[in-house]
């Protein structure tokens, strides 16, 4: 089978199973709905205010934000790895999550009591300050790794996880020092969870993915010349600090837009490059979307099976998917022999 017919089947392949997974977990839970009453509820045919809630209040804004923070962590992971030529670097793991997620939590501590589900203004401000925690843990870990005018992949590495691991001890510190109320949802947003999804967060996340995933698809063939190295890149004509900026601004971007809304959730940007590249190659042009799509599937099932393991409680999705992402980070790290 031809390489571009393939990809077609395992990208047809990939969107079938995610709208298994939303039919799933919109019909599935506490409150049991057959796929008459979805139909019923998205084509207005028996309208109805308790089904309405269910829908379009509890159910299809989480798939929804599921949907969109898999895609830019996938995508995200996919630009992280190619631009350090690391394939263990994940945004969660080398510590641009943290540092996001710190920014984020001090803008929650600044403004206790102002940040709410439905306060607007400040949720559309969040991702901004995640943007500036994310890029001073970027700029912390390169500086570092950056050695004889080139990024040391394992010292990248190392010390991505002693800098996330700095930030992560700040934002504990601060979310300490909140009222109860705050330090409650600071608690349930750092661990990854997207419980409390709805159309705002929605809102907030869309224009970041709207604007830095085309920039970073246009940029698809530039992340494979990456692979021939700066010097016959130079030769080439490519600017490569100013790609690698643009490229690594736009992840940072992306992450910072989904630890905003959902908190940290690691390893996404980790599996779904990796999924990818098993399935397609090497070509950006296709790791690029298939790493979005598998970081949805990934998200929307994880967030399933975190609402319906321990019904009524909930398991924060981001504690799912480290069940899975940490064997996955050991195999990979025994791999390649870091």
């Amino acid at each position: 089978m031809k390489k571009g017919n393939s990809f077609i089947v395992v990208m047809v392949s990939g969107v079938l199973l995610l709208l298994f997974l939303i039919y799933v977990s919109l019909t599935g839970g506490i409150y049991e709905l057959t796929i008459q009453q979805v139909f019923s509820a998205f084509f207005r045919l028996n309208p109805s205010e308790d089904l309405d809630l269910v829908v379009f209040t509890f159910r299809l804004p989480r798939i929804v934000l599921a949907m969109l923070i898999g895609l830019g962590l996938g995508v995200a992971g996919a630009v992280l790895q190619s631009v350090t030529k690391n394939g263990l670097a994940d945004p969660g793991i080398v510590g641009i999550n943290s540092g996001a997620g710190a920014a984020i939590v001090l803008f929650m501590y600044f403004f206790q009591q102002q940040v709410t589900e439905t306060s607007w203004v400040m949720i559309m401000l969040m991702p901004l300050f995640g943007l500036i925690g994310g890029l001073v843990a970027a700029l912390i870990i390169f500086w570092i790794s950056w050695e004889n005018g080139r990024l040391d992949s394992r010292q990248f590495l190392l010390t991505g996880i002693a800098i996330g691991s700095g930030f992560g001890a700040f934002t504990i510190y601060l979310s300490l020092k909140m009222n109860a109320q705050d330090f409650e949802m600071a608690t349930v947003w750092l661990s990854g969870s997207i419980y409390s999804a709805n159309w705002l967060f929605i809102l907030s996340i869309l224009p970041w993915l709207c604007i830095l995933l085309p920039i970073i698809l246009r940029k698809s063939y530039i992340l494979d010349l990456f692979g021939l190295g700066e010097v016959s890149l130079i030769g080439l004509g490519v600017s490569v600090k100013k790609e690698k900026a643009i490229l690594l601004l736009s992840c940072i971007g992306l992450v910072s837009a989904s630890v905003s809304v959902a908190g940290s959730i690691s390893f996404i940007g980790l599996i779904a490059p990796h999924i990818a590249r098993s399935l397609t190659g090497n070509g950006h042009n296709r790791i690029l979307p298939l790493s979005g799509l598998v970081g949805m599937v990934l998200v929307v099932g994880a967030d399933f099976l975190a609402k319906t393991v321990v019904a009524p409680a909930e398991i924060p999705v981001g504690i799912v998917i480290a069940i899975i992402g940490v064997p996955y980070f050991v195999f990979l790290l025994l791999k390649v022999k870091v």
